[in-house]
C-alpha cells in the first residue's frame, strides 16, 4: 500500500514525479490543484465556491481545500494507494489529513522532501518561461513556501514519516532513487 505526501520548493518536480509514480504504480496521482480545476470547470458546490475565491485573486481557503481533498480520498480509485501533490501545505492541514485518514482506515503514508537548492529551483522556473516566473516572483514564492511549508518538513520527521530525496539530479535518477525507498 503506497500512500505518499510530495513536498519541496515550487520547481522540484513534485509534479513530474508524483505522476511518473503514480502512472508505475498504478495509483491515483492526487494533485490540489487538478481537484481545484475539475471542481471549477465541473461547476460543482466546492467548485462554485472556490471560483469566488480565484476570480479574487484570493487563496481558496483551507476548508474548501480540505473539503475536496476529503472528497477525492473517499473514491474508489484510493483503496490500493495514491500520492498527494500540493496537499498538505500546511501543519494544520497536516493535522486534518492525519484525522481523516484514520476516520477512513488509511494509515502508513510517508512524506517525500525533494530538496533541490534554492538557485536550482529558480533556474528551472525561470527556464518553464511562463509569463509570471520572474526571478522576483519565484523568490517570493520560496519565502512563502519556508514560511508555510517548510514547517511540515518537522512535523513528518517527529513522526518519523520523513523520506528525503536529492531532487537535484535528472528526472529519471529522482525517479529510481524514490522507487528504491519506497520499495
Amino acid at each position: 500500500m503506497t500512500r505518499l505526501i510530495f513536498l519541496g520548493p515550487p520547481g522540484a518536480g513534485k509534479g513530474t514525479q508524483a505522476k511518473t509514480l503514480a502512472d508505475s504504480w498504478n495509483i491515483p496521482h492526487i494533485s490540489t490543484g487538478d481537484i481545484l480545476r475539475k471542481a471549477m470547470k465541473e461547476q460543482t458546490l466546492l467548485g462554485i465556491k472556490a471560483q469566488g475565491y480565484v476570480d479574487s485573486g484570493e487563496l481558496v481557503p483551507d476548508e474548501l481545500v480540505q473539503a475536496m481533498v476529503q472528497e477525492r480520498l473517499h473514491d474508489s480509485d484510493t483503496g490500493s494507494g495514491w500520492i498527494l501533490d500540493g496537499f498538505p501545505r500546511t501543519v494544520n492541514q497536516a493535522l486534518f489529513l492525519e484525522e481523516l485518514l484514520s476516520t477512513i482506515s488509511q494509515h502508513g503514508e510517508k512524506a517525500v522532501n525533494l530538496e533541490v537548492p534554492d538557485d536550482v529551483v529558480v533556474g528551472r522556473l525561470l527556464e518553464r518561461g511562463r509569463k509570471d516566473d520572474t526571478e522576483e516572483v519565484i523568490r517570493r514564492r520560496l519565502e512563502v513556501y519556508r514560511s508555510e511549508t517548510e514547517p511540515l518538513i518537522d512535523y513528518y520527521h517527529a513522526r518519523q514519516r520523513l523520506v528525503r530525496v536529492n531532487g537535484n539530479q535528472s528526472p529519471e535518477e529522482v525517479t529510481a532513487e524514490l522507487k528504491k525507498i519506497i520499495s
